[in-house]
């Protein structure tokens, strides 16, 4: 049976109980007050002969009528039932064609019920949500499908360029050729881990132990310093013991990555990095600001999408592959915390890191992990 033909019964046989009831309620009534034989009276006030039974009238008289009344109450539960759980469901219609457009790849259709905030109503503006979370993840995957198509398919076609050049020429330098390749192959490499990384981290498949955030700086600061003395950066760190709760290695990357992106999206020369940590009440902030061209907040918003550049492309060893700001967004988001980018009015960017913080004396019973410091 359908749900309603389910309430249109329950309404109709609820309906007949009450009913039922009532005329008990009425039949006990008479029973009580009633006599059970009645002597006949005359007009002249004087006893006539024989009794008259008053409660075998009654019921020959009451039964029928309660019956016809039952009846009544029997179609008028039906028919009524059948109206209001037809009202009641439509809502209910309404999401289940929605689902079915949503199920066929239609992601653009919304519910959009009306009527006073129910439970139906926020089911349905529910449904609307993640409708919406699914139709801007879907496009997102489609871009970032087709330009990990682009970005991949890039290297294999300059590989192609080179090999039959030297093909048709074998006096061609070899030493040139193969330093080409090897680049050409070295790119084609870190955008397929940049890749897999990024993978990882949406599969939140890492285990969590204590980090110092600060001691991650200073070691992605340490090891990118040769590549800011080349490009004339200076780099400064500041700040405080920033303990959470992540993948170390996922964590060392989304530093490495921030850096590494204020290092080579900077001024020609004397370009600055800060680097700083900082502790708040219930979350620790890991702060990577930089010199360099003036970014609109139009376009900041789109740096965190994969394959952006804030500038065009550059032609170095340390261009990047348009993942490192996507890979940053993610592995935050994998550890519950939240990535800010804020254009600096003299040019640059100032991008901030939230994750969660987790106190200096953490204890394995409390957090389930080893007391903090770690020893």
């Amino acid at each position: 049976m359908s749900v309603r033909l389910k309430l249109t019964l329950t309404y109709a046989g609820f309906l007949m109980v009450a009913g039922a009831m009532l005329l008990a309620a009425v039949w006990v009534f008479l029973l009580r007050y009633v006599p059970d034989r009645a002597m006949l009276i005359n007009p002249d006030d004087k006893p006539a002969h024989g009794v008259f039974p008053v409660r075998s009238v009654l019921l020959d008289v009451f039964a029928p009528r309660a019956a016809a009344v039952l009846a009544f109450l029997l179609v008028f539960g039906l028919a009524g039932g059948w109206l209001l759980a037809g009202r009641m469901l439509a809502p209910l219609t309404r999401i289940t064609n929605a689902t079915r457009m949503a199920t066929n790849r239609s992601l653009s259709h919304r519910i959009r019920l009306p009527g006073r905030k129910d439970e139906f109503r926020e089911l349905a503006d529910a449904f609307d949500t993640m409708l919406a979370q699914l139709e801007a993840h879907v496009a997102e995957q489609q871009r970032f499908a087709a330009n990990a198509s682009h970005e991949l398919r890039t290297p294999l076609a300059i590989t192609k360029t080179v090999l039959d050049a030297a093909r048709t020429d074998p006096n061609r330098d070899t030493g040139r050729l193969v330093d080409r390749l090897h680049a050409v192959n070295t790119r084609a490499i870190d955008l397929t881990e940049a890749l897999l990384l990024l993978s990882r981290a949406n599969l939140r498949s890492f285990t969590r132990e204590p980090v110092d955030l600060s001691l991650m700086a200073e070691e992605a600061t340490e090891t990118l310093l040769p590549l800011a003395e080349r490009r004339g950066v200076t780099i400064e760190t500041c700040g405080d013991i920033t303990p959470t709760l992540g993948s170390p290695t996922l964590l060392l990357q989304l530093t490495t990555n921030l850096v590494q992106n204020a290092i080579v999206h900077n001024l020609p020369e004397q370009g600055s990095v800060w680097v700083k940590t900082s502790v708040r009440p219930k979350t620790v902030v890991l702060t990577v600001e930089n010199t360099g061209a003036q970014l609109t907040p139009q376009l900041v918003s789109t740096l965190t999408e994969p394959f952006q550049r804030g500038t065009e492309r550059l032609h170095s060893d340390h261009a990047g592959v348009g993942l490192g700001l996507a890979i940053v967004k993610t592995i935050a988001q994998t550890h519950d915390g939240t990535l800010t980018l804020i254009p600096r009015p003299a040019g640059g960017i100032r991008i901030t890191v939230e994750l969660p913080a987790i106190s200096p004396h953490t204890d394995r019973e409390n957090q389930g992990i080893d007391a903090w410091p770690p020893q």
